[in-house]
């Protein structure tokens, strides 16, 4: 899993939502939601990584388990800024689906190794 594709993609999700949260404070002005939405999405691909290292099988699906809650936390701090009109639909649309893509990722993951248990 040195360059898998979860690997990858998490982090690309990471780098682009330490962008927008960035940009959210300074151009939006909104301090509380977005810092969420920065720990929430960073989150996701630090504990990806530590699945990577995990001790076990079950050590890994649990790390993964808590990368997938981190994922879906961030959609939904997104689907606030969006409601909240803090963001367009398009920068919502955007964002959203690639965490729903990186979601679909670790939730494949996870339901693949719980079989081969």
């Amino acid at each position: 899993m040195s360059e898998s594709i979860v690997k990858v993609k998490s982090f690309e999700l990471a780098i682009r939502g330490v962008n927008f949260y960035k940009w959210l404070i300074s151009e939006k002005k909104e301090f509380i939601m977005s810092k969420q939405f920065l720990r929430s999405v960073t989150s996701v691909g630090a504990n990806v990584r530590e699945a990577v290292n995990a001790q076990s099988k079950a050590d890994f699906i649990h790390k993964l388990s808590i990368s997938q809650k981190e994922c879906d936390e961030s959609m939904y701090w997104l689907e606030i800024l969006n409601a909240t009109n803090y963001i367009s639909e398009n920068e919502f649309e955007s964002l959203h689906q690639q965490c729903n893509e990186v979601l679909k990722i670790i939730k494949s993951i996870i339901i693949t190794s719980k079989k081969n248990i």
